[in-house]
């Protein structure tokens, strides 16, 4: 699956004019922005396809929560990227708290939040924010190419890669180990594992079906 911007920007975030418009009711409207953008971003982390993220233009608030939720990342060497929530007095939303300390770690992500900083995309690859930045002439095309890729691949065993990752933070080494023990053996037995083992031995090149 493939997320990308249609327009100049990837995602300028909420609608801050509908914020103002809103009067009294603004606390119902939050809770039901987010209500809709954390059940998308949940389906997007707990399928097993992998979700890649094209940021083809600045992605601020929202539409930075979003890139991080991505699987893989690619962004326009242009790109850039900012929290922005503080500047207008509000708090992140979108999994932003959840995955962006993971990925660049507890200060980074504290300094972001709080000064809304606008980070390049030669920062965000440098950070570990996004995988690759390519020319933006050429972005839609590589995250074309990726996704034909991965869906020409094990896709089961990519979405148990999703699910262990997912795991990681919150298990023991051993509670780990195990969940790896029952992914491989599960894996191992399937239609794509059994042709996977079978094309190496062959020397061949794999026909994996998602089976």
């Amino acid at each position: 699956m493939i997320i990308t911007g249609a327009g100049k920007m990837f995602c300028a975030g909420g609608d801050v004019q509908s914020f103002g418009d809103a009067g009294d009711g603004l606390g119902i409207l939050g809770k039901n922005i987010t209500s809709a953008l954390h059940t998308a971003i949940s389906r997007f982390s707990r399928m097993r396809a992998p979700l890649i993220v094209a940021v083809n233009g600045t992605a601020a608030g929202a539409g930075f929560s979003i890139a991080l939720s991505g699987d893989i990342v690619l962004c326009a060497s242009n790109a850039k990227f900012t929290m922005a929530y503080t500047g207008i007095g509000a708090a992140p939303d979108g999994s932003s708290s959840y995955f962006l300390p993971r990925i660049v770690g507890h200060r980074r992500a504290m300094e972001l939040m709080l000064t809304n900083r606008l980070l390049s995309a030669e920062e965000a690859v440098e950070w570990g924010i996004v995988n690759r930045a390519i020319p933006p002439e050429e972005l839609l095309e590589a995250a074309d190419t990726l996704a034909v890729q991965l869906a020409s691949g094990p896709t089961n065993s990519f979405g148990e890669v999703k699910k262990l990752l997912h795991m990681s933070s919150d298990n023991s080494l051993e509670t780990q180990m195990e969940a790896e023990s029952r992914a491989i053996s599960s894996m191992l037995v399937s239609k794509d594992g059994r042709e996977g083992v079978g094309a190496f031995l062959a020397k061949r090149k794999p026909a994996f079906t998602g089976e």
